[in-house]
């Protein structure tokens, strides 16, 4: 039974520590600015636009846990089937913004998640998924 017991706990630490994700590195993207301004209702998202085009593709696999500790709870989860969901984080104002009239589509940060809850693909669009 002790030969067994230590293998266990070294397998069981391992597995907890790398199932645990951190925040993701946002390079020159200001996190304050982009957690204080939900749905973009501030535009100071709009000022972390070119910092984030620049480093998009490297939360490419990241996955959902570690996404909402680095840029916070999205403005919006929409879950298109059991295979995969989307993370929406408007960059200009959306129109839950008070004051705001809805002539268009706001641009948005759309996170594709796969079937595991990692990132399949990033993009800076106005179109819904």
């Amino acid at each position: 039974m002790k030969k067994l017991t230590y293998p266990l706990i070294i397998l069981l630490s391992a597995f907890t520590m790398l199932s645990c994700s951190g925040p993701l590195d946002a390079g020159n993207v200001n996190l304050e600015n982009w957690k204080s301004d939900r749905d973009g209702c501030k535009g100071l998202r709009m000022q972390e636009l070119e910092a984030f085009q620049a480093i998009k593709n490297t939360f490419l696999g990241a996955d959902n846990q570690a996404l909402i500790k680095t840029f916070g709870r999205p403005d919006r989860v929409e879950l298109v089937d059991k295979s995969q969901s989307f993370f929406f984080y408007f960059i200009e104002p959306s129109g839950d913004c008070a004051g705001v009239e809805k002539e268009k589509e706001p641009l948005r940060v759309l996170f594709r998640m796969n079937a595991i809850s990692k990132v399949s693909e990033v993009t800076i669009t106005t179109l819904n998924p």
